[in-house]
């Protein structure tokens, strides 16, 4: 095994530096208080509302050039650059806390998402790949998002006191800090890409005889591997080898388009983590038509919590699903949120649990069957792609949840919303398999992705 150290072996590196980025990326202590702090500096709902398109607008307008980025330069870097951008927002909340300073805060925020969304997804299939491991990418993977997850978790748990010692100021401190360690962490990250990546665009495409993370058969686009100095976050490339942003932002977009299998998978990404990712802002509302006092609603989003954290530790055995098992999953899930939703009673929230168990497993697996599909260089830039089609979808969820529960209720609203799923179950359990090339087919077969 590749060991990076006489005792630690590059997986398991690559693993905790990714778990402890993400517990600490969403250790954020503001993150249930600054709805608060922002009414307590005089806000109107309105100029609240501005702010969260303000933060959208950032992250979507952001997220492929940003993918490309890290695609051109190094994909460490900007995860090391996200918690820093977010940092700075948080401490203009904190420090001026105004209309201006919120709305700085907010774009620096929404640009420290688009940073690292894509890109680490990206480092982290490129490494696994090129430690053989690709088939462990669904666990990792699954395993992040609950150390997403568990960080929300602690700051809820913290901010609460933390907030009655020291008011806004030591919430935002403390939320900088975290920010400050995950930039910490992100040093740690191992990246090993750049030489051959070139390889792959001076060649114009992925080639048979490469493997996605840039491994050679013999004869092929040999000069410049990966030698020391050729590390991407630091390496002694000249000028004249850098791809630069542009070449790379084309070389992401051109491979989603002319792929058919690459486009069908990026667009599986919006079709299934964008409907359930807005309606999660909206289960405190369900809960509470529920009929339960307002201090039994936390208990009831615990089981949404709790199944989400469960669905991203059972990709490992998701994997193994075929487009029907996949189908079947779908559907599931979106009948289940739509009982439990239409039930209108706190234990519909058992089914609510369980079908965001299945959502969540669901987008694990749809973001397995991209990384699996993408073969040339310009991973992150597609995996923006990807990251940017679901902000949008998000926007138009939160347009259409508006209208129907403004007409028929809640309960109405979120069963309303699964009919897509069920849509997209339909198809994709009568579509015919799609022909892979064949480096992704040896690839599908060794992680159970169809």
């Amino acid at each position: 095994m590749l060991v990076v150290s006489a005792r630690v072996p590059a997986e398991r590196r690559l693993a905790v530096t990714l778990y402890a980025y993400a517990f600490l990326t969403d250790l954020v202590l503001l993150y249930p208080v600054y709805t608060l702090l922002f009414a307590d500096t005089g806000l109107s709902v309105g100029q609240i509302s501005s702010l969260f398109v303000l933060w959208s607008a950032a992250g979507i307008l952001l997220e492929v050039p940003s993918g490309a980025w890290a695609d051109a330069v190094s994909r460490r870097l900007l995860l090391c650059l996200a918690p820093l951008l977010t940092a700075a927002g948080f401490a203009l909340w904190v420090l001026v806390p105004s209309y201006p300073a919120f709305a700085a805060g907010f774009l620096l925020w929404g640009a420290g998402g688009a940073l690292r969304s894509g890109a680490l997804e990206a480092l982290v299939w490129t490494e696994l790949d090129r430690l053989g491991a690709a088939g462990r990418y669904a666990r990792l993977a699954g395993r992040a998002r609950t150390a997403e997850l568990l960080g929300v978790v602690g700051a809820m748990g913290l901010a609460a006191p933390v907030l009655a010692l020291g008011g806004y100021p030591a919430v935002g401190a403390a939320s900088v800090a975290a920010c400050l360690a995950a930039a910490a962490v992100a040093t740690r990250f191992p990246e090993h890409r750049a030489a051959r990546a070139m390889c792959h665009r001076q060649a114009g495409t992925h080639q048979p005889g490469t493997d996605q993370a840039g491994g050679d058969e013999p004869g092929t686009c040999q000069a410049g591997g990966d030698r020391p100095g050729t590390d991407q976050a630091g390496g002694d490339r000249s000028d004249a080898d850098e791809p630069g942003w542009l070449a790379s932002l084309r070389g992401g977009l051109a491979e989603a388009r002319a792929d058919r299998s690459v486009r069908a998978a990026l667009l599986l990404v919006p079709a299934v983590a964008a409907v359930w990712g807005g309606l999660d802002e909206y289960t405190p509302l369900l809960a509470r038509d529920t009929g339960v006092p307002a201090a039994t609603v936390p208990l009831l989003l615990v089981l949404v919590w709790a199944g989400t954290t469960v669905g991203g530790l059972l990709a490992p055995v998701g994997e193994r699903l075929t487009d029907r098992g996949f189908a079947a999953l779908l559907a599931g899930a979106a009948l289940a949120l739509a009982a439990g939703a239409l039930l209108r009673h706190p234990a519909g929230f058992v089914l609510v649990g369980v079908a965001f168990a299945a959502f969540q497993l669901a987008t694990v697996l749809a973001d397995v069957r991209l990384q699996a599909r993408i073969s040339g260089p310009d991973r992150a830039t597609v995996t923006s792609v990807a990251g940017m089609a679901t902000d949008v979808t998000i926007i138009a969820v939160y347009a259409g949840y508006g209208l129907v529960a403004g007409a028929a209720g809640h309960a109405v609203a979120f069963a309303v919303a699964v009919l897509p799923y069920l849509a997209l179950a339909g198809r994709l359990a009568t579509r015919r398999p799609a022909r892979r090339v064949r480096a992704n087919r040896s690839l599908s077969e060794n992680t159970g992705v169809s």
